[in-house]
């Protein structure tokens, strides 16, 4: 069938519809990572690089130009999986769809287990995991520092395990990243403010498991380095037992998972409770040991004596043995009081360390304060009303409104707003507005007198002066 003449028709040219299509891709698409296996790689005089990414079902062309390509000490090489960053774009003379690329590094864990190896080996020849630079662990720390994210489930199996086990001792948590961008410095810095304020005994640097991505923040050479150069003795519970990463090896002490951190810097109350109590029953049977050596020896002299037999002093010598031997007994009751009395005030001691004690003062005192943070506030904006007052008052007496309302008139022109000061400023004839205290006139001057007496008005005659 025909084409209809009335129709009209718009027609692409080839470079019409290339480019286009380029804006729509390039519009369309922002820039965005791609992961493949490289191919096809050309490197021609200009220093540009030419390749394919592929999977098992498509490919795409790529270019990296030679600018962005200098700054890679590694180009990519055939057959390498990598993850390459760029744009969608379609070369117009030739109509071909691409991939240009700005940025490319090798893709999955292999290239994060080679800068894992190299810097291990390196911090490993400076001696920064010297087992004799190794700090020991206090065994009654009066406070433990945690640095983890303040969010995650590592810190609430800290907090939970040393709630347990050594209740009295206060907490310090260093909120910070675990994982991203930054977090490496975020860890180097709180190590680095921990060590130098000296707010805690011993430190746990903590998080949950992870990929070898997840866990690259403790890989990093700048936390390595603070640990190392930490006063504070430094715990790391980082992932789960098969998670090695070099803050564990720069560490002075490496748990297997955060509990497990938790556990090896936190006393356990009841372990040295039943140590005590385990204390008290050898002393007990010590005692009764001796006793029981004592009375055997008693029985022995007594023994003696008879048998050598002066009997009075014989009677004598025991009843002072007796004597002796009621004495022992009740010293060593006392002593075994004494050392029961002290435990219970230790254990006193250390449930009136708890923090509850002494939140309940800090609450009064910020009530207080509120309270006269309040009184304040009101006094001031009291006093401030009343200065307003005044101010207003004031401006009120010295305001020209005031002066008008009074019977006086402010006289304008009304096109320029020109004010008249002297009666020689206005001609006959002349229509000017007076402002007075409410509302204005307007006002058709008919006579001019310039010493206070009136002149006759007259018309000004066209062409001559007034």
């Amino acid at each position: 069938m025909p084409p209809n003449p009335g129709l009209t028709r718009d027609l692409y040219s080839v470079s019409r519809l290339n480019r286009e299509a380029r804006a729509l891709l390039e519009g369309q698409f922002p820039a965005l990572w791609v992961e493949g296996e490289v191919s096809n790689l050309t490197r021609p005089a200009s220093g540009h690089l030419y390749f394919s990414l592929k999977d098992a079902r498509a490919q795409i062309r790529c270019a990296l130009f030679q600018h962005r390509a200098l700054l890679f000490r590694d180009c990519p090489r055939n057959g390498q999986q990598v993850l390459a960053r760029g744009r969608v774009s379609l070369y117009e003379p030739r109509g071909d769809f691409q991939f240009i690329v700005d940025y490319v590094e090798e893709a999955g864990a292999g290239a994060l287990r080679r800068a894992y190896d190299e810097l291990r080996s390196r911090l490993e020849r400076e001696g920064c995991f010297a087992p004799e630079r190794k700090k020991p662990l206090p065994r009654f720390p009066r406070r433990i520092g945690v640095i983890t994210s303040p969010s995650g489930a590592a810190i609430r199996d800290v907090l939970a395990t040393l709630a347990r086990r050594c209740p009295g001792v206060p907490v310090l948590v260093y909120p910070v990243a675990v994982q991203g961008e930054g977090a490496a410095h975020q860890i180097a810095r709180a190590i680095e403010r921990a060590s130098r304020r000296r707010d805690c005994e011993v430190l746990l640097l903590v998080r949950g498991g992870g990929s070898l991505e997840d866990l690259q923040a403790f890989n990093d050479e700048i936390v390595a380095r603070a640990i190392f150069g930490c006063a504070v003795p430094l715990v790391t519970g980082i992932g789960h037992e098969t998670d090695v990463t070099i803050a564990d090896f720069a560490a002075d002490l490496r748990a297997a998972t955060p509990t497990a951190a938790a556990q090896l810097a936190g006393p356990d109350r009841a372990e040295w409770l039943a140590r005590v109590g385990l204390l008290e029953q050898r002393l007990d049977r010590a005692a009764r040991r001796a006793l029981d050596h004592r009375a055997q020896r008693l029985d022995e002299l007594a023994g003696r004596l008879w048998r050598q037999h002066p009997s009075q002093p014989i009677r004598s010598r025991a009843r002072d043995l007796v004597e002796l031997n009621r004495r022992l007994r009740a010293a060593l009751a006392e002593r075994l009081n004494r050392e029961r009395h002290g435990l219970a005030s230790l254990t006193a001691r250390l449930h009136a360390r708890t923090p509850l004690a002494r939140l309940r003062p800090e609450r009064q005192r910020l009530r207080s304060l509120a309270l006269r943070l309040h009184a304040a506030l009101r006094h001031s904006a009291r006093a401030a009303s009343r200065r307003l007052g005044h101010a207003s008052e004031r401006l009120q007496a010295l305001s020209p409104l005031a002066t008008l309302n009074r019977g006086y008139a402010i006289l304008r022109r009304p096109g320029d707003g020109f004010i008249l000061r002297r009666a020689g400023d206005a001609a006959v004839g002349e229509t000017v507005e007076a402002l007075l205290g409410e509302g204005r006139l307007r006002c058709e001057i008919t006579a001019i007198s310039a010493t206070g007496s009136p002149v006759a008005a007259r018309r000004p005659v066209p062409g001559q002066p007034p």
